[in-house]
């Protein structure tokens, strides 16, 4: 485990539902992996996606709708947040 962890354990991470079944899906809903050093818990569900250098700190939980998709854009910063709905933002 990194020394730098604010954490003593290792995060709770939970995926949910078809989108992450498969090893091959799973690894299309990121560009590179989060940050995670500061991460506590992750739940996750629905149609998501994440772009280059996320990071996620303390709880967070992404839940897309039935029928709608999440996009987190690249460098973003979800710290202690709940985000649901359906959210696509697109680079120009």
């Amino acid at each position: 485990m990194n020394p730098e962890r604010s954490f003593q354990s290792t995060p709770l991470v939970k995926l949910g539902d078809l989108h992450f079944l498969k090893v091959r899906d799973f690894l299309s809903r990121f560009d590179t992996i989060p940050d995670m050093l500061e991460l506590d818990h992750l739940t996750v569900s629905g149609d998501v996606t994440f772009g280059r250098g996320v990071s996620l700190k303390g709880t967070v939980i992404i839940i897309a709708n039935h029928g709608d998709r999440i996009d987190i854009p690249n460098g973003a910063c979800l710290e202690n947040k709940i985000v649901s709905g359906n959210l696509r933002i697109l680079s120009h």
